[in-house]
């Protein structure tokens, strides 16, 4: 295995000099640095992790502590996990997954062994028992989510209040009155899954100053329960002319549920999901989204986290709250009711049993 003195002899500098072109310690003329990377690259050349962190106190490592839920769908989850990865490869740091179910005493012994510099964490609860434990490591913390406390942290997030209230103002100026709203699985609330009733109670509000009638119940996260819930809601209410979906099992599985009943999108029903555009070709769907951004909010956090693991000054900077404000992508899956839209009822948060 090659080492830093082979790399140097190779360039023919001497292995400070080498070490400084490597690292980025020390500027080093564009045309030596070239060399350095040539003769590395030839030789195969990998720092050895362990002296690095004894030289520099860093480990070039980021954890990321995420967590796949039954009830929640993965291929969507694999999406903000990507956007973190991806990101910070590109910065020059690994990522250690961390999937454990106990996520405190995981995130205790990442940090107190210090086997990374920096530490993201997914899947935030509204009272997330990780965040004590975050705030008083010696590491930086970047959220992709919002907590109901944001304090001592950077939280970044999608401002699914906003997303709501675009889904159902952009189908009431199409001239919809009636819509049914499918969020995740109960059990994503129960646990303190916030994004669930913050787009779930924004849209019925707005539902509710524009005279809409919104049926807002809870979905399943699986095959053949999706399939039987999409079929129940859509019997149960069959004057609905919009759906909106906070969802992504049911956005996949709506597809062949519309095909068996002949249902056509936008003529009969009208749709806009909650997902990325890498999950709608993932899936081929042909629906109208909010972007919901996994990737960037992802790469927002992975960006920070390293601006504070690199430069004394940004530690002592003020913790952000970003968001990232919905973006509504058409595919074509709205249109104006068939039918002339009738004056509707108070709107209804509750779902009908069939439906749960």
């Amino acid at each position: 295995m090659a080492t830093i003195g082979d790399v140097a002899r190779e360039a023919g500098v001497s292995r400070s000099t080498a070490s400084y072109a490597l690292s980025g310690k020390r500027p080093i003329s564009e045309e030596v640095r070239r060399r350095v990377l040539a003769a590395a690259e030839a030789l195969d050349y990998t720092p050895n992790a362990g002296a690095r962190a004894l030289a520099t106190s860093q480990t070039k490592v980021l954890g990321l502590l995420a967590q796949f839920h039954e009830d929640e769908f993965a291929p969507a989850m694999m999406q903000y996990i990507l956007g973190v990865t991806n990101t910070a490869r590109d910065l020059g740091y690994d990522t250690l997954l961390v999937t454990e179910a106990d996520g405190v005493r995981a995130l205790r012994r990442i940090t107190d062994s210090r086997m990374v510099d920096g530490v993201v964490l997914m899947n935030i609860a509204q009272i997330d028992p990780r965040l004590p434990i975050l705030r008083a490591a010696p590491q930086p913390g970047a959220l992709v989510g919002l907590p109901g406390d944001c304090s001592g942290l950077d939280v970044f997030d999608l401002d699914f209040e906003e997303a709501g209230r675009a889904m159902v103002e952009h189908l009431h100026r199409l001239g919809h009155r009636e819509l049914i709203l499918i969020s995740q699985p109960e059990h994503v609330v129960e646990r303190g899954g916030a994004y669930v009733w913050r787009l779930r109670d924004a849209a019925l509000e707005r539902a509710r100053q524009l005279g809409v009638t919104l049926h807002a119940v809870y979905g399943e996260s699986r095959q053949p329960a999706v399939g039987r819930m999409l079929n129940a809601l859509l019997d149960a209410y069959p004057s609905a002319t919009g759906l909106l979906l906070n969802n992504e099992a049911a956005t996949a599985a709506l597809p062949s549920v519309a095909h068996q009943r002949g249902l056509r999108v936008p003529e009969d029903l009208s749709v806009i999901g909650r997902y990325s555009a890498e999950f709608a070709a993932t899936f081929s769907l042909p629906y109208s989204f909010i972007e919901s951004a996994p990737d960037r909010l992802g790469a927002m956090a992975v960006r920070q986290l390293v601006r504070r693991v690199e430069s004394p000054a940004a530690r002592d900077e003020p913790f952000v709250v970003r968001f990232i404000s919905p973006e509504l992508v058409s595919r074509g899956s709205t249109a104006p009711p068939t039918a002339p839209p009738t004056v509707p009822p108070t709107a209804s948060p509750t779902a009908p049993s069939a439906a749960r």
